[in-house]
């Protein structure tokens, strides 16, 4: 465990955490106790864990959160490399009731730095007012997410496109500075091929306020630029005509772009202002997430809204007024010790534990604004509410996914997530073995179908044609496993991420297993290679 006052260093792996990066360092923007180092998950970064009101769930608690498909996130996130992708995630890990690593590798932890795609489960249980406005359908208030670690270098960009395959969803990290990368973009590309639909949120927003100093209109010029440079991407792929994807662009006034500072914790919405202004301007939440973007300027000496700048000094654009202004105000009485800090949090709601009171300058800060927008809060929101959910997600990437005729009975069970149709688990990639060198586990996503330990399955290969030349090998399931400590179920239904245990032999990278008995089923579509689109786009 992490000693943070005398060495600071891991007794598992005598990693010093002097070693990191200045902004990685203490103090953290968190209220607990306990420190954890986890080298096969984050590469030297360290994860901060509640120490007492994070209970570890049963396997069975967590098999049966995974029969709602409804209720399941299998999520991409995308970033450039020092955008912020790896800190966000950690904020994630801390506000999951309970977290389940899918799969691990030693070369992260070698290299320090994300070379194959990562997954890794994290259950969450919503309250009934979070959900108040949630309109899709779901099955109680507990959710699993999978969150899909995809790597940010270049070297190592083959293994993104076959993470495209298992998940329905992207976040997509930018620096508000840097913007849109070139590398970005590239992967955007290959999500929208693969019908992902993405979220965005806009990084290091702490930069605005402290390195930069801009004011507010200046800041949301920058903040706009970075989402037509993303939409400018979307809108090539936004296809009106289907009913299920719909507009991929991204728009701060419905919930699909968050503003975060994950250095500081912190992110939000312009849901998290909705709510707050809403009841005071006499409109629902939805009216005044519309006036907190864009065009719409309030004067509060006329109390009125526009759709242009009157010329009055007093006239301010509505995310000026009242998002940018009220952070910066807060962030201010933080750094130069201002007593009028404790009445404004007041008024918020954001309560300070006496302890927590006594801090002063950045750290006072960081604790002040993780309580009042805790990052977690706004990016699992976005998730969830703007995200699909697998049975949703496959009605429309079912013409993507498989390779036969749309008719058949295997579409149709991918296109309804069938637990009950027949089996189409596809293997996005083979996971060595720590502990036993020459064993691989088989890390995919079930498209149809269930599977069972015992079960026998058929391989095919992506290039397999039903009635050719090439062979489909029978293989016995052994073990199916869920977490970092191979935890063992039963079988597990479609629109879940897993790992199995199986004759390896016949399997180089990707394939399809099916029942052995669906003679006549074809393999999932093939990915197409995307270097030449790459090397243009850096030419570009």
């Amino acid at each position: 465990m992490l000693n943070q006052k005398d060495n600071l260093s891991c007794d598992s792996c005598n990693f010093d955490i002097h070693r990191l990066s200045k902004r990685s360092k203490p103090p953290w923007p968190f209220p607990f106790v306990k420190l954890r180092c986890d080298i096969s998950y984050r590469k030297f970064v360290f994860v901060i864990f509640k120490e007492q009101s994070r209970m570890k769930s049963t396997t069975d608690e967590m098999r049966r959160i995974m029969d709602f498909k409804h209720n399941i996130r299998n999520v991409s996130v995308i970033a450039h490399a020092g955008h912020g992708k790896s800190t966000l995630t950690n904020y994630l890990v801390v506000a999951a009731e309970d977290v389940w690593r899918a799969d691990t590798h030693q070369d992260d932890a070698e290299h320090g730095v994300t070379m194959k795609f990562a997954g890794i489960h994290l259950f969450y249980e919503m309250s009934n007012d979070f959900l108040k406005n949630y309109r899709g359908q779901r099955q109680g208030n507990r959710y699993l997410v999978d969150l899909i670690d995809i790597p940010r270098d270049m070297d190592f960009s083959s293994e993104v496109p076959a993470s495209y395959r298992i998940a329905d969803g992207a976040l997509v990290v930018v620096d508000c500075v840097e913007g849109v990368s070139v590398q970005t973009k590239t992967a955007l590309r290959q999500a929208l091929d693969q019908k992902i639909r993405p979220v965005l949120t806009i990084n290091k927003m702490d930069r605005f306020f402290l390195e930069l100093k801009l004011d507010g209109e200046e800041a949301y010029q920058r903040c706009s630029m970075v989402i037509e440079s993303a939409n400018a991407i979307l809108a090539t792929y936004d296809d009106p005509s289907s009913t299920c994807l719909g507009d991929v662009r991204v728009y701060p006034e419905k919930g699909t772009v968050a503003f975060s500072a994950g250095l500081h914790g912190w992110a939000f919405t312009l849901t998290n202002f909705a709510k707050m202004f809403a009841s005071k301007f006499g409109v629902d939440e939805a009216t005044m997430m519309e006036r907190l973007w864009g065009e719409n300027f309030f004067d509060p000496m006329t109390k009125k809204w526009t759709n242009h700048h009157t010329g009055s000094p007093s006239c301010r654009r509505g995310f000026v007024q009242f998002c940018y202004e009220p952070i910066k105000q807060i962030i201010r009485d933080c750094t130069e010790g201002k007593a009028g800090l404790w009445p404004m949090l007041g008024k918020l709601g954001v309560t300070m534990k006496s302890e927590e009171k006594d801090s002063t300058g950045m750290t006072l800060m960081k604790l002040v604004m993780h309580s009042w927008l805790p990052a977690s809060t706004a990016l699992v929101e976005m998730m969830i509410f703007q995200l699909p959910s697998p049975a949703d997600a496959q009605k429309y990437r079912v013409e993507n996914l498989y390779e036969g005729p749309l008719h058949a009975k295997y579409a149709k069970a991918i296109r309804n997530c069938d637990p009950h149709g027949p089996l189409m688990f596809y293997v996005s990639r083979m996971i060595p073995a720590a502990s036993d060198k020459g064993r691989f586990f088989a890390l995919g996503r079930i498209l149809s179908g269930t599977v069972s330990t015992g079960m026998k399955v058929r391989i095919m290969d992506p290039d397999y044609v039903p009635g050719g030349e090439k062979k489909k090998e029978n293989v016995l399931i052994k073990t199916i496993w869920i977490g970092n400590e191979q935890e063992t179920v039963e079988d597990m239904p479609c629109g879940n991420i897993l790992t199995l245990y199986l004759k390896d032999q016949f399997i180089t990278k990707n394939a399809i297993l099916t029942n052995t008995e669906e003679v006549d089923a074809h393999p999932i579509r093939a990915m197409k290679k995307t270097i030449l689109s790459k090397i243009l786009c850096c030419f570009r």
